[in-house]
């Protein structure tokens, strides 16, 4: 009976229309109303997440000063008990399915095969606390796992980390991809909802781009995302060129907010015009 219908990215809008892993049984009434749905991504709070200003960094940076960032990564390296030199992979994140933490899992001998570290931050279903705590045991100077939720750490691990993995099974929007583009931190996502809309593949030959995707939901996809974005790391001007793209993108509210002007506005002229559902006409879609 909503006169109109929306939900928080455009790709999101699309898949919960599909099947029912994305629809939830509600796929067939999405498809019927696909005409009247709308994806509007999610914005960030630029203010709070801003590094630049971010009072829990221990130097402020932004596109033209990107020794700050450094500074973090130093940082998050002492926090971890990190040896200097390898790049940091950082998550913050439920722990669960649906964050593709099972992809970790499957693929934690191969991660640990990369020239990388990883530091995660959030808590969960048990399975994985458990995993990432045994992992952290059997390698202290390669893992590091807080359990808990700490607005500071999640800061610092976004500005100190080289790489953000987000290998969500479905993602509506998403946040933490967002803040990392802002810290110049770079994205390896899963190609879904709203991280295939807020996430470019990064192309060398043109420099452009903000990230790394992978499409199946498979940890070997994960794991070749994750190697091509390390192999461009050790280039420095691909790097940071990589980075000021990502750092040049404006996910704030003040570019979402525009979609929801436009969706109250024709909400209004539908109801002002009279077209308002009604049980008949709701009944008259679903005829078959």
């Amino acid at each position: 009976f909503a006169d109109l219908l929306s939900t928080v990215s455009p790709r999101y809008a699309e898949e919960i229309q599909q099947d029912d892993e994305y629809g939830f049984g509600l796929e067939g009434v999405l498809q019927r109303r696909g005409a009247d749905l709308r994806g509007i991504l999610n914005g960030i709070d630029d203010t709070v997440w801003d590094p630049a200003r971010d009072p829990y960094l221990p130097r402020p940076y932004d596109r033209d000063h990107l020794e700050g960032k450094r500074a973090s990564h130093g940082a998050l390296a002492a926090e971890c008990d990190f040896a200097p030199g390898r790049p940091i992979v950082g998550m913050v994140t439920r722990l669960v399915d649906q964050k593709g933490l099972d992809l970790a899992e499957e693929a934690a001998t191969e991660l640990l095969e990369l020239n990388a570290n990883y530091v995660v931050l959030g808590h969960g279903q048990s399975r994985y606390e458990e995993l990432l705590e045994r992992l952290m045991l059997d390698h202290p100077e390669r893992v590091h796992f807080c359990a808990r939720q700490d607005e500071r750490l999640a800061h610092l691990i976004e500005a100190g980390s080289d790489l953000f993995l987000m290998p969500s099974r479905y993602e509506p929007c998403g946040l933490n991809q967002m803040y990392s583009l802002r810290y110049g931190t770079v994205p390896v996502v899963r190609e879904t909802g709203g991280l295939a809309d807020t996430v470019e593949e990064f192309d060398i030959g043109s420099r452009t781009g903000t990230g790394f995707l992978f499409g199946p939901y498979e940890a070997e996809a994960m794991v070749g995302a994750l190697k091509r974005s390390l192999a461009i790391q050790k280039q420095p001007e691909l790097w940071q060129a990589l980075q000021l793209n990502g750092m040049a993108r404006d996910f704030s509210w003040r570019a979402s907010a525009d979609g929801y002007d436009r969706l109250y506005a024709d909400a209004l002229v539908r109801v002002r015009a009279g077209k308002v559902p009604t049980l008949e006409s709701v009944k008259a879609t679903l005829a078959v």
